[in-house]
């Protein structure tokens, strides 16, 4: 309850009770206001023009959160010069290393696929530097990602390489009878007269005369399927399995170097020139099956004679004259 102030009156010399009006009553709270307002923006000056009082743990975290993002700046420098050493790498791949290889190229969408799905980002959401994380760790992701497919690339390049060396070295390659040990190219691959009825007869070999105990070499490399004289017409003969379908046959050997099973590399000495079976005399029949069809052996020489040397044997060949068996 507010106190009851009275004054004195000279005129009634008595004491008047003091009426308060209502408009003086306004006007005071409204200077009160007036005044907390300029108190509390005298204060916020003050404020602003005082140097700030800065603890030593703040500190220490301000210098820590510039060196944080000295570090993100410093990341992603050496992010952007990781990409185009890999976009370089992955040119190459496709253009260069899948086509040799006859791999198909890795499509572009593929190497740049995103992440799709929930917001794997959502934790790093909320903080004074989430745009620099969230894209930092984005570019990071995708980046990584890169590398994995191409990673994945190189080792499905290095796969079809080794397959392709297996092959290289396996296909027929050389000649059976070195140059020097030839007598002659007795007969090619085709139509040829048969030495002991004297009709035409399709010869499905090349016969190399050379004198007996030449040396005989395996073409490629493979694994002897046969070492026997239980083929009829050939005589002691030698078939090595070279796989990827290629088969070579050496008939009318004098003996053998190798035994059933036996691993071979391209050059080893597997036999020797003989005459034995349907033969007329000393000569090495070679003969070539892919996919147990037989084919031309003289488009397999290209290991071991000059341009110049296979013009001259490819002549021979194909001269129609009498075989050797």
């Amino acid at each position: 309850m507010s106190k009851v102030k009275y004054y004195y009156d000279s005129d009634t010399q008595s004491y008047r009770k003091i009426e308060r009006r209502k408009g003086r009553r306004i006007g005071i709270v409204l200077l009160s206001i007036l005044g907390s307002f300029l108190a509390g923006f005298l204060l916020l000056v003050i404020y602003l023009n005082i140097p700030q009082i800065v603890t030593p743990k703040e500190k220490a975290l301000k210098r820590e959160l510039q060196n944080m993002e000295l570090q993100y700046g410093l990341l992603n420098k050496k992010m952007g010069q990781i990409q185009n050493v890999l976009a370089n790498i992955e040119d190459r791949d496709n253009n260069i290393y899948r086509v040799y290889f006859e791999a198909n190229p890795i499509p572009e969408e593929q190497r740049r696929a995103g992440f799709g799905g929930i917001n794997r980002y959502k934790d790093l959401e909320g903080f004074d530097n989430s745009k620099l994380i969230i894209e930092t760790s984005k570019r990071m992701d995708i980046l990584t990602k890169q590398l994995v497919v191409q990673s994945k690339s190189l080792d499905e390049i290095a796969a079809l390489a080794k397959e392709k060396e297996s092959l290289l070295s396996s296909v027929p390659a050389i000649q059976p009878v070195k140059n020097e040990d030839l007598s002659r190219i007795a007969s090619g691959y085709g139509w040829r007269t048969d030495p002991f009825t004297k009709v035409r007869k399709f010869h499905h070999g090349m016969d190399f005369s050379a004198p007996r105990g030449t040396p005989v070499y395996a073409t490629g490399n493979g694994r002897v399927e046969r070492a026997d004289n239980r083929s009829t017409g050939y005589g002691n003969h030698i078939r090595v399995d070279h796989g990827y379908g290629y088969t070579s046959l050496y008939a009318h050997l004098y003996k053998y170097n190798v035994r059933v099973g036996q691993r071979v590399q391209r050059g080893d000495i597997i036999g020797y020139v003989g005459s034995t079976g349907r033969s007329q005399g000393p000569h090495l029949h070679y003969e070539i099956f892919k996919d147990d069809n037989r084919i031309n052996p003289i488009n397999f020489y290209y290991g071991n004679l000059s341009p110049e040397e296979f013009d001259k044997v490819l002549e021979k060949a194909q001269q129609e004259n009498q075989s050797l068996d």
